[in-house]
């Protein structure tokens, strides 16, 4: 059985998270293993609503976020999203904000179906922006991308 807290019976299974809804398989992780990440996100969110102080919704969340950012349609992950800083952050806010979501998001810490994927590609994202020459390869692409998708929708507005 996965985590979960169903929010409906506020039922616990071997003192794990279990979200579900009453009768239902684990909703966000059937919807994770789909890659519907944004259903799963939505279902997370109704979750926080209902039961704000409830156990793992921000593991779950960040995970779910990771994902999201990481299958950009049409493109290269946004590996900034990932880690949740901003493209003009210095190595130090990027360093920290790392650690930060990976101890969040760590196998070891985090026994959500999903955790493991997600802490990878965590990684991924602090192994490129950490490296000086390979952040600025990636800025360069996400540049030429963005000019590129300007000119795109110019021409499609004539």
């Amino acid at each position: 059985m996965g985590n979960v807290l169903n929010p409906h019976t506020r039922e616990r299974a071997e003192g794990k998270i279990v979200i579900r809804k009453a009768g239902e398989t684990d909703v966000y992780e059937t919807k994770l293993s789909e890659n519907d990440y944004d259903g799963a996100k939505n279902f997370i969110n109704k979750a926080q609503l209902l039961y704000p102080n409830l156990d793992g919704l921000k593991q779950v969340s960040k995970m779910i976020n990771v994902y999201i950012y990481a299958s950009n349609r049409g493109g290269e992950a946004d590996w900034y999203k990932i880690l949740g800083v901003d493209p003009l952050a210095d190595e130090e806010a990027v360093k920290k904000t790392y650690k930060q979501l990976a101890l969040l998001l760590h196998p070891d810490k985090n026994k959500f179906d999903g955790a493991e994927g997600a802490f990878k590609l965590v990684l991924e994202a602090w192994c490129l922006l950490s490296d000086k020459v390979s952040r600025t390869c990636y800025d360069q692409r996400r540049k030429s991308r963005e000019a590129c998708t300007h000119i795109h929708r110019a021409s499609n507005q004539q």
